[in-house]
C-alpha cells in the first residue's frame, strides 16, 4: 500500500456492550494477518478514520478512472478489507473504490456505542459517506457486507446510487439452522483451530483455509481474536424489499450454506421492482473470490446502465 498503515486505538476487552478484540496478545495476531492482507492490495490513495455516532470508521480509496460515482466496498463478518484482495483490480478498471472496515466487526474500525439494531447500523453507514463527502455511491457488499448495504438504501438511501449484492446473508431468506450451529465452531472461545478451518472450508465451498490464502488466514484471526457484540441482523419483510427504490444486482450463488440460494433469487426476483438478480449455480459464498472478474464485468455493466 502506498500509504502507512496508520493502527488506531481499538478496543481490547472492555466492559461496554461494543465489539473488541480479546487481548492486546489476540490484536497483534490479528494485526499481523491484516498487514499480510494489506500487501496484497492495490496501492491505497488515501487513509481516513470518519467519526460517526457509535465510532471511527476506517476507510481506505482506491483511485481509478474518474467515471461517475465511486464504489464504496462493505466485506462480511470476520472480514475486513483485505478480504477484497481478487475484487479490487477489476472494480479500479473503471471506477474509484472506497473500503470500509465494518464498525463492530473485527478490522481497524473502533465502535464507542453499542449498535442495537438496524436503524443504528444504516446510520453509522450514512454518517460515514458524510464524512467522506460522498453524496452519490455505489455500495457492494458481500454476505453480512451486502445486508449492510441494503439495510442503509431501506432506511437511508439519500445518498446511495445502487446495490451490488455478492450472495447476500440475511438479505431475501434466512440463514439455515446447520449453518448456525456450525458457525458455533467459527465464533465460540476454545474452539480448536482445526475446527475453526474445517468450518471456513465448508463456507467456503471446500476451498482451501490455510494461512497460505490472506483472506482465510485473515477471518480466522478474526473468528478467534475479536468478540462481537452486534444484535443479529433480521431478513426484510416483503414490504421492505418492494419499496426499495434503487437499482440492484444481486449474484446468488447456488453452492451457498448462508440461505436457500433457490428460494432466495425467488425472492428477489418476486420482490425487487428494479432488480437484475444472477443465480449462478456453481458458485458457493465465497463467490467474491470465486469469480472476482465475471462480477466486476457485470457490475461494470449494470454501473453504467444505472448512470
Amino acid at each position: 500500500m502506498a500509504v502507512d498503515l496508520v493502527v488506531p486505538d481499538v478496543r481490547i476487552a472492555p466492559a461496554e456492550k461494543v465489539g473488541h478484540f480479546r487481548s492486546a496478545a489476540a490484536f497483534e495476531h490479528f494485526l499481523s494477518a491484516y498487514r499480510a492482507g494489506m500487501a496484497g492490495l492495490p496501492p491505497v490513495s488515501e487513509l481516513v478514520d470518519v467519526p460517526t455516532s457509535f465510532g471511527s470508521v476506517r476507510v481506505y480509496r482506491f483511485d481509478g478512472p474518474c467515471d461517475g460515482p465511486p464504489v464504496l466496498l462493505l466485506p462480511g463478518r470476520n472480514a475486513s478489507t483485505p478480504v477484497w484482495r481478487g475484487n479490487l483490480p477489476g472494480v479500479l478498471s473503471g471506477r474509484t473504490a472506497y473500503c470500509i472496515d465494518l464498525l463492530g466487526e473485527a478490522g481497524l474500525s473502533v465502535q464507542n456505542r453499542p449498535i442495537t439494531g438496524p436503524d443504528d447500523q444504516a446510520q453509522w453507514l450514512d454518517e460515514a459517506l458524510a464524512g467522506l463527502g460522498l453524496d452519490v455511491v455505489h455500495l457492494m457488499g458481500v454476505s453480512i457486507g451486502g445486508w449492510t448495504a441494503t439495510n442503509c438504501a431501506v432506511r437511508r438511501p439519500g445518498r446511495v446510487a445502487s446495490l451490488t449484492l455478492l450472495d447476500p446473508a440475511m438479505t431475501f431468506a434466512r440463514i439455515p439452522v446447520k449453518t448456525a450451529v456450525m458457525s458455533i465452531g467459527l465464533f465460540a472461545p476454545g474452539v480448536p483451530e482445526a475446527l475453526r478451518r474445517y468450518v471456513l472450508r465448508w463456507i467456503a465451498g471446500g476451498a482451501d483455509a490455510d494461512d497460505s490464502v490472506p483472506e482465510a488466514a485473515l477471518i480466522a484471526a478474526a473468528s478467534s481474536d475479536f468478540v462481537l457484540r452486534s444484535v443479529m441482523p433480521a431478513v426484510f419483510t416483503d414490504d421492505q424489499l418492494r419499496a426499495l427504490d434503487v437499482p440492484v444486482l444481486a449474484f446468488i450463488a447456488g453452492r451457498s450454506v448462508i440461505h436457500d440460494a433457490k428460494r432466495a433469487a425467488a425472492r428477489a426476483r418476486n420482490l425487487l421492482s428494479k432488480g437484475r438478480i444472477e443465480f449462478w449455480a456453481d458458485a458457493s459464498h465465497a463467490i467474491n473470490g470465486e469469480y472476482p472478474d465475471e462480477i466486476a464485468a457485470a457490475s461494470h455493466r449494470f454501473w453504467g446502465d444505472v448512470a
